[in-house]
């Protein structure tokens, strides 16, 4: 289970001659060099976002879907040739893919920014490791806000979406938590409570919305992804004693939202990203077997996760009941309100 979806830019070079490509369209031209120069403003219905962590499990859909809506998609990564491994220029040359250096230039005159950018959690915990899945959000989040705010306001984005996660909460077999609910006091709380920190310091002209995720659901990513071999080999089953609640939402779904976000102003502040009906682990994984054909009869114990996870293993042997009252208050539909719903589509039509 990850807290979120961090992007592990993956990439290719660029073209080495020295002409120009042609770039989103024709509305802007990226050179050989990686550099790039607005040609033509953006059509009025047309939205300019700049995303880090796009090449992570959920930015890879975000921009898919903004790509195939016609509006304009500028990648923050680190690594050029990274990103162009996600998004080949054959098939996405309307992309501009800029590195830290170019950032500022992306972020001046987007319509929004979207930070999903992080270090996956799903891990074995050190000291080290600790550090920078702190780090990683930190420094990104505090990068994206610095560029906001240096730029005047007429070229400052209208909107920063901002991932935090609903580690945010802490854990709890009993209690039920929304957006009011205060924060909890361990180390996944600390982490969102610092992550959320400092993407409140941009400037109040920008809306800004708190997006805190759930567990993400599709085939080629996330917890589903590691889950669906084991079933396949008739060796799933409940992680621990199955009863803690498990918070998700379909990637579909957190799509929506995002996009959502992006164009209704109604969307600030604080937003849980789970479906509306979460639920034990063990009914989430018998519904699995049931949707796959096989039996869910094989618990994997507390010590063995732990054993491979370490301090890590808190995240999968407890959980939270968390409810996007925010969402509903402001009218979101969700394609994929119940899991059984949303394993069948996953299973069946092998969505990512």
């Amino acid at each position: 289970m990850v807290l979120c979806r961090a992007p592990l830019s993956l990439f290719i070079a660029p073209p080495a001659d020295n002409s120009r490509r042609s770039s989103m369209r024709g509305r802007m031209v990226c050179l050989s060099d990686g550099s790039f120069e607005e040609s033509q403003s953006p059509k009025k219905s047309q939205l300019v976002v700049s995303i880090t962590g796009a090449t992570g499990f959920i930015g890879r859909r975000l921009v898919q879907k903004l790509i195939a809506d016609d509006h304009i998609v500028r990648i923050l990564t680190r690594s050029r040739r990274n990103a162009r491994v996600v998004f080949p220029d054959q098939r996405f040359p309307e992309i501009v893919i800029a590195e830290e250096e170019e950032w500022s230039k992306c972020i001046e005159g987007s319509n929004a920014v979207v930070n999903l950018a992080g270090m996956p959690i799903s891990t074995r915990w050190s000291s080290e490791v600790k550090k920078e899945i702190k780090q990683s959000r930190i420094k990104v989040t505090s990068k994206v806000v610095d560029l906001i705010n240096k730029l005047n306001s007429s070229a400052r984005p209208s909107v920063l979406i901002s991932a935090t996660a609903i580690g945010y909460y802490g854990t709890s077999e009993t209690q039920v938590f929304d957006e009011t609910s205060p924060s909890g006091n361990d180390y996944l709380a600390e982490v969102c409570r610092e992550w959320e920190t400092i993407a409140l310091e941009v400037d109040k002209d920008v809306r800004l919305l708190l997006l805190r995720i759930g567990v993400v659901l599709g085939r080629d990513g996330g917890a589903l992804a590691k889950m669906i071999p084991l079933f396949k080999t008739f060796a799933g089953g409940p992680l621990g004693s199955g009863k803690q609640w498990f918070s998700w939402i379909h990637l579909d779904d957190l799509v929506n939202l995002i996009y959502e976000a992006l164009r209704n102003p109604s969307y600030k502040g604080i937003v849980n990203g789970t479906a509306p009906y979460p639920v034990r682990l063990s009914e989430m994984c018998d519904q699995l077997g049931q949707v796959m054909g096989r039996p869910s009869w094989l618990p994997v114990p507390d010590f063995v996760l732990k054993a491979v996870l370490g301090e890590g293993a808190t995240i999968v042997l407890e959980g939270q009941k968390v409810l996007p009252v925010k969402a509903k208050e402001l009218g979101f539909t969700y394609k994929y309100p119940f899991i059984k719903d949303a394993l069948r589509d996953i299973i069946s039509s092998g969505s990512t």
